[in-house]
Formats: C-alpha cells, sequence, structure tokens
C-alpha cells in the first residue's frame, strides 16, 4: 500500500511540474497587443527609453567600448543597431552589446522579491530582433511585456541566489518568452525556445561575490543573447531538450533545490491580466538597488548641514538581502574598481554623504579614492536589523544616522525609494533622467525626437528607423 501511495504521489507531482510548464507555454502563446493596458503600453515605452538612456550614458565606459569592438567583428548588413552608431551586427551580438551598455552602471530597472532582477535587461536583445526583422512597434511592446510577465512572477516564485545561481537565468527566460512572442511560435516552438535557452545557459553567482569584474554589467546581456539565439535556431527548424523546467535534471532541480515556494503564480498567468511591469522599479540613482534607499536618505540628512568635513560618524542600519548582496564582502569597504563602488552600501553612502549627488561619475577612479570620501567611509559603520529586514522585498528600508563633530545628531529612514512602484516616478521624471543621461552627445532637439519616437513607438510599422536614429 504505502509503495502504491508513493508512487501515486510522484505521479500527481509529475503532472503538476508538466502543468507548470505548460502553463507558461500557454501564456506565451495566448498574450495579445489588444489585451494591454494603455498603463502598461506606457511603462513599456517608459523603460525602453530608459534603457537606451543609461546605455548612452555608459558609451565611453570601458566595457561598452570593448564590446562594440567585438561587435565591429560580427557586422550584417540590415541587422540591429549596435546603440549610438551607426554599426549594424547580428542580432545576438547587438543583444549582447547594447545589453552590456544598458546593466554597465547599474541604473536600469529593478523588481526584488524571492529574487531580485533587472528586468529591462531583456530590452536590448528584444530590440535586436525586432529590428533585424522589420518588426512592429506594437509587436516589441508585447514581446517586452511577456518577458516581463514571466521573469518577475520567476522572482516571486523561487530564489535562484540561495541555491548560488545567479537572477540572470531568469532574465534569459524572459528574454525567451518575448524572443517566441515576437517569431509568433507554435507551443512547441516556445517550449523549444525556452529549453535550448535554460538548459545549456545556467549562470553562477560568482559574478557577484568578492571584487567585482566587467562580468558584472555583462552577465545579463549573455543570457539574453542566449536566449537570442535559441529563438533564433528554433526559427530554423531546431528542437530543444524536453521536461526543460521540471525534469530529472531540469531547472527546478537543478537550479532551484526542487523546490517553488509559490508555484500557483506560475499556473495562474493569463493573458488578458499582463501587468507585472508595473510592479518594477526605474531608478533615480545609478547604484545597485538596494541602496537607493540610503541615498535617498542621505540627501535628506544633508538638508541639515553644509559641510561633510564636520562628520564624526556614520551608521548606516540596513536589512539582511542588502547586507549580503552589498556589504558583508571586505571589497565592498575597499572599493577599487567602478562594479564593486556601485555595489557598495558603505561606499555609494560616503559619496553620497561628501557631495549630496550621486552621479555616474561617483564611481571613477579620482572619485573612489577622494580622500574625504575615504574618510568619511572610515568614519562608517554599518548593522543589520532585524526590524528592517521584516520590511523587504515590501520596500529596501535603510536608516542612517549622521553625527557631527558638534554632537548634533541627523536620522533618516526611507522604505520606498523615488522610483519604487509604490513612490513611482512620472514620466515627466523618466525623461528627465534621459535628457540628463544623454545631454553631453544629443542636442535638446534630438532628445525631444528620441523621446516622441520612443513613446510613440507603438503606431510604427517598423522600428529600424526609431534605433537608428540613435547614434550620436
Amino acid at each position: 500500500m504505502i509503495i502504491i501511495i508513493t508512487i501515486y504521489i510522484n505521479y500527481l507531482e509529475g503532472y503538476v511540474m508538466e502543468n507548470f510548464e505548460s502553463a507558461i507555454v500557454n501564456y506565451i502563446q495566448s498574450t495579445k497587443f489588444e489585451e494591454l493596458s494603455l498603463e502598461v503600453i506606457n511603462s513599456t515605452q517608459d523603460r525602453i527609453l530608459d534603457s537606451i538612456g543609461v546605455a548612452i550614458a555608459a558609451f565611453n565606459d570601458d566595457a561598452p567600448i570593448a564590446v562594440r569592438k567585438y561587435a565591429l567583428t560580427k557586422q550584417k548588413l540590415n541587422g540591429s543597431t549596435i546603440w549610438g552608431t551607426d554599426i549594424m551586427a547580428d542580432s545576438e551580438t547587438a543583444a549582447f552589446a547594447n545589453g552590456t551598455s544598458v546593466r554597465y552602471l547599474d541604473y536600469n530597472d529593478t523588481y526584488l522579491s524571492l529574487e531580485p532582477l533587472h528586468p529591462s535587461d531583456m530590452i536590448p536583445g528584444l530590440v535586436a530582433l525586432a529590428e533585424e526583422n522589420s518588426m512592429s512597434g506594437k509587436e516589441l511592446i508585447q514581446a517586452i511585456a511577456t518577458g516581463y510577465e514571466l521573469a518577475v512572477n520567476l522572482c516571486d516564485v523561487a530564489s535562484l541566489r540561495s541555491y548560488g545561481w545567479d537572477h540572470v537565468s531568469y532574465t534569459g527566460l524572459g528574454a525567451a518568452a518575448g524572443a517566441s512572442k515576437l517569431f509568433n511560435f507554435s507551443d512547441e516552438q516556445i517550449r523549444s525556445t525556452l529549453a535550448i535557452y535554460a538548459v545549456p545557459h545556467a549562470s553562477m553567482r560568482q559574478t557577484r561575490v568578492g571584487e567585482l569584474s566587467m562580468w558584472k554589467g555583462a552577465a545579463a546581456a549573455n543570457a539574453v543573447r542566449n536566449a537570442i539565439f535559441a529563438a533564433n535556431v528554433v526559427k530554423s527548424g531546431f528542437s530543444g531538450p524536453y521536461d526543460f523546467f521540471n525534469g530529472e535534471m531540469g531547472f527546478v532541480n537543478q537550479l532551484l533545490g526542487g523546490k517553488l515556494i509559490n508555484p500557483d503564480i506560475l499556473l495562474n498567468m493569463k493573458s488578458d491580466d499582463t501587468k507585472r511591469i508595473l510592479d518594477t522599479y526605474i531608478k533615480k540613482w545609478p547604484v545597485e538597488y538596494h541602496a537607493q534607499s540610503a541615498i535617498d536618505a542621505c540627501i535628506e540628512l544633508r538638508k541639515n548641514f553644509e559641510d561633510p568635513n564636520l562628520i564624526k560618524s556614520v551608521v548606516i542600519e540596513t536589512f539582511k538581502v542588502a547586507y549580503e548582496i552589498i556589504a558583508k564582502d571586505p571589497e565592498k569597504w575597499d572599493p577599487k574598481t567602478r562594479e564593486t563602488a556601485d555595489h557598495s552600501l558603505p561606499y555609494t553612502v560616503a559619496a553620497a554623504l561628501v557631495d549630496n549627488n550621486i552621479t555616474q561619475y561617483s564611481f571613477d577612479q579620482e572619485k573612489i579614492q577622494d580622500k574625504l570620501i575615504r574618510k568619511v567611509l572610515g568614519l562608517t559603520s554599518l548593522n543589520e536589523n532585524d526590524e528592517l529586514s521584516k520590511g523587504y522585498p515590501d520596500g529596501i528600508p535603510n536608516r542612517i544616522t549622521v553625527t557631527l563633530e558638534n554632537g548634533n545628531e541627523y536620522v533618516s529612514e526611507v522604505k520606498y525609494p523615488r522610483g519604487h512602484a509604490n513612490n513611482q516616478m512620472s514620466r515627466a521624471e523618466i525623461k528627465a533622467k534621459f535628457s540628463e543621461n544623454v545631454k553631453k552627445v544629443y542636442s535638446s532637439k534630438k532628445i525631444e525626437m528620441i523621446s516622441d519616437n520612443i513613446f510613440d513607438i507603438d503606431n510604427s510599422n517598423d522600428i529600424k528607423s526609431i534605433f537608428s536614429d540613435i547614434k550620436i
């Protein structure tokens, strides 16, 4: 009897797991642009514009320069634009090059749950595929919204980080979903695209521990490139491994410890209720998202004093996840690279208190070694606070206490930083962020033209001209 019951339970578990895979495929297959709300369409436009802005802001940094050199070896007539240039390459290369630029300053959008994510990492790859195939703005928006829906839902279902894997594995699945939508794939083609992305391309968390390298900004771009590759080979008639999600050696068992914390989320995805993009956050500051509220707090604190030389001590109280990602490593207290500095809670706090601001230039080598910032960093201590940990991931609670030489003490705590889903940036603020990011290379007239084109992209029958127009 026990043996029979065990077999039956195993059968049911296999059936349920198969339903997960089918639910994902069915959702992707059935979504329609006509079912998207105006709010979702507008939010998608906002994130496309934001992605272009943060990519162009990083144009002259080392990693974007390197990937453009690589793209020169992969040029393709009537391919996809390498943003900011007149270079065209195949869609996979453009996905990698533009994706690296979007992520390099750590200034693109974010979602936080059981697993954190930068869902707009998908956008350069889906743009590249749509551009290469002369697709419309409506098709692109539908693909992006579909990719967001799957990737964000996966973040609510289970943690990759807990098992040593990187969040970009979810990014790639979202991109594969969006690419499948662009090609209007059948159920079996969708399944193969997801499988060809997922099975060979798991990404290790080593990307984000210790001293960070250029790969920190390229890991997601690589995941998306692999998703675009998957879609392209499936379009050519290739099929992928079966049971990629629930198989014996599939995604759940290999990357998620065999556990889904909130499985019903996947089973309940509905094509007429695509909206998870609305739950994501556009960044106000070019730092790792868990530090966003700390920067807001620092700017508030600086209203109380003018001279940062007067700082006697700084105490950061933060939540568990922030401590683990951007505070615990000794490298975060003595950053030597841009990638480490913008992922360092103590450094970003010190820099914000000294400069009363954080910009992309806060992480230049000269600034990283700034004597006053280093002094304030040395006066800084950090505590993980259980009370604040309970406020995550609903919010990103950070509390900063500054004591001055005269004994005056000031405290600021922020839970929902500007740009959070519960404290959203307006379209005017998003456009202002874009303008600030690109003002050194675009005229005011061109800034308006690009903004207008993106805000009207759903009326474009072929997006090629829109993205060829963003060259510097």
